[in-house]
């Protein structure tokens, strides 16, 4: 596209058109580069694509949270689900949150190729649907993927163009906090999940924004992830993304 713009663009250039300029009226002259110009400018309207967001970070760290507040942000936007084995916990809503599923019911969708990325987390599978991803993104709607660290590694490597952010606690002692005050983990799952956040916070430099979300100041994250956003969308170079 990058490339037929200034193809275009050169077509009215002063150079170009000067073998026209003594035979047309200095009127009509303008009146077609005019025409032209708008026509460049409907093809930089049209270099806006929808884009995928994919939204990570430890255990604990607010996915959710902002998640939601990006739902209400973005209503004309698509969430994807994830779909999962592990138990509902109290307030999840099924297909709104995830997709809650036995394990059979799990393989089979696994088997049948239907997951974008899937994996093992704390003894549960996880798996992102492809299916209602690549519909959204044919429609025009921007996606918005939450998913674990693993999960956001396994995406950017089958999808290197989407934009991921990798959402950081304020201290290691706040996501302790946070991860207690769930209070659906035993002792030994909490600080498994812990020990867990401690080495994934060295992935968060392979992603391409770090956000932190602090207790207390979500809507500062909100703010900043909504900016990063916009700024993606006003990109020259804006890639197509095949699901």
């Amino acid at each position: 596209m990058q490339t037929d713009l200034r193809e275009r663009a050169g077509e009215a250039s002063p150079t170009s058109s000067s073998t026209r300029a003594a035979t047309e009226p200095r009127g009509a002259r303008g009146d077609a580069l005019g025409e032209h110009a708008d026509e460049l400018i409907d093809d930089l309207r049209a270099l806006r694509r929808p884009r995928l967001f994919v939204i990570s970070g430890p255990s604990g760290v607010g996915k959710d949270t902002v998640i939601e507040a990006l739902r209400q942000r973005y209503p004309e936007a698509h969430f994807a689900v994830t779909a999962t084995t592990r138990p509902r916990r109290p307030g999840e809503i099924d297909g709104l949150h995830y997709y809650f599923m036995d394990a059979a019911a799990f393989e089979q969708r696994l088997e049948e190729g239907e997951f974008l990325e899937s994996a093992v987390v704390y003894d549960y599978q996880y798996g992102v649907p492809r299916g209602p991803i690549r519909t959204a993104l044919g429609r025009g709607q921007d996606v918005f993927i939450k998913v674990d660290v693993q999960g956001a590694e396994a995406i950017r490597r089958l999808l290197p163009r989407v934009t991921s952010i990798f959402l950081a606690p304020e201290s290691m002692t706040a996501l302790l906090q946070r991860l207690r005050s769930r209070k659906s983990d035993d002792p030994e799952v909490l600080m498994r999940r812990f020990g867990t956040a401690s080495r994934e916070l060295a992935s968060a430099p392979d992603f391409d924004y770090v956000i932190f979300n602090e207790s207390e100041r979500v809507e500062t994250a909100i703010e900043r992830i909504s900016a990063i956003v916009e700024a993606e969308h006003v990109r020259s170079r804006q890639p197509e993304i095949h699901i």
